[in-house]
């Protein structure tokens, strides 16, 4: 559909001196879902956290889906 884009992103965090969630590095756009799988799976034992979510958004109209996560280890912060 024109207009509609599909966003992935892979985070991991790290738990800081206070026992806070933190971003380990900023969020990865990535191109492909099994890629960013892929890469996030690579990733589980040097990080307290990793996820990789997607949302598609109809740019034209300005609409955004919900969030969809598709691949989660360890200890991530709540999504919407």
């Amino acid at each position: 559909m024109p207009g509609v884009r599909k966003l992935i992103v892979l985070s991991a965090f790290n738990i800081d001196d206070q026992g806070m969630l933190v971003h380990a590095f900023e969020p990865r756009r990535m191109k492909g879902e099994d890629t960013a799988v892929y890469v996030a799976e690579t990733m589980v034992n040097d990080y307290a956290g990793v996820v990789v979510w997607s949302r598609e958004a109809n740019v034209a109209i300005g609409e955004q889906g919900p969030s969809i996560i598709l691949f989660q280890s360890g200890q991530v912060p709540e999504f919407d």
